[in-house]
Order: structure tokens, then C-alpha cells, then sequence
């Protein structure tokens, strides 16, 4: 069992909600009554262990996964920034307006050489461009921008492996 705290008490997931967690994170839509008939429960303890599940804060939202290539937005750029200062002000300040930028995806402040690592989908080189012109070199307190294109997606998880790993 996993132990997941919360506020002043603690919520133990246990085999059957790790089953449950696995197919709503395969897809969201399942209704109880479909999952219970997959994992011999109720669709009543079904509603009941997803009500508890969802007020803990592990499932965080129901989300639609989109296709970006259908969309074409075909090309993933990951984005290292590094700034002049890792002061407390400079961070923040680069954490307020890297969050206005409406080509980011992602951002992460990092551990290494880099502070920053952001996720951009653009449709050609020309539309990170101009995302680079317009959006990136205008960010506060940047001294160095990196720019790596991914080639190929090699592979995909929305959640970790060991997530449900004997679950």
C-alpha cells in the first residue's frame, strides 16, 4: 500500500485503486459500471473509492489528450534558458512572465547547467522564429537561449511506469 498524505491525515491506496487509477489514466471516460466489470467491483465501490481518490487531490483533473499533429503542430523544440542570476527576484520575476508566453507548453526550473527547460510546439522552423523573436528573447534576465528540435518522438507516458507498478 501506498501511503499519500493528506492535510492531517492519510489516504492509503491499496491494489484496487492502483487498478482503477490505471484505467482512468488510460482513459477518463470509463464510466463505474465499466470499470467495475473490469476489475470485479461494484460500479457503487467504484464511485465510491473515485470520490475518495478525487477529493485526496491524486486525480487532478480529466483532461482530453490531444493529437498536435493533427492539430500541425508537428514540431517539439525543447527550449534551455539560462539566466544571469539565480537570486530569489530574478526567478521569480522569469517565473511570472515565462507563464504569459502562449507558446509554452511546459516550463521547469532544472538542476545543472541550465534554469530553465521549456516545451514548445510550433507547425515549421519559421513558427519558432518568430515564437523565439517574439515570445522568448523578450523574457527578463535571460543570458543564454538553447534550442534542441526533437527529430523523432521515440516514445510517450502520460503517467511514470512504476506508477502502478504491482498495483
Amino acid at each position: 500500500m501506498v501511503d499519500i498524505l493528506r492535510k492531517s491525515s492519510a489516504l492509503e491506496l491499496d491494489a484496487t485503486d492502483f487498478r482503477i487509477l490505471r484505467l482512468l489514466s488510460d482513459n477518463a471516460r470509463l464510466s463505474d459500471v465499466t470499470i467495475g466489470d473490469r476489475i470485479n467491483l461494484s460500479s457503487t465501490a467504484v464511485a465510491r473509492r473515485r470520490k475518495i481518490i478525487e477529493e485526496a487531490g491524486i486525480i487532478a483533473g480529466y483532461n482530453a489528450r490531444l493529437d498536435l499533429n493533427a492539430l500541425g503542430l508537428s514540431g517539439v523544440v525543447i527550449v534551455a534558458i539560462e539566466l544571469t542570476s539565480q537570486s530569489e527576484s530574478v526567478l521569480n520575476e522569469f517565473e511570472r512572465e515565462v507563464v504569459k508566453c502562449p507558446s509554452m507548453s511546459y516550463c521547469g526550473f532544472v538542476s545543472g547547467d541550465t534554469d530553465f527547460i521549456i516545451l514548445i510546439h510550433v507547425s515549421s522552423l519559421a513558427q519558432y522564429d518568430e515564437v523565439y523573436r517574439r515570445e522568448l528573447t523578450i523574457l527578463p534576465h535571460v543570458a543564454r537561449i538553447r534550442s534542441s528540435f526533437v527529430m523523432r518522438e521515440v516514445s510517450r507516458r502520460i503517467n511514470p511506469p512504476t506508477l502502478f507498478k504491482g498495483g
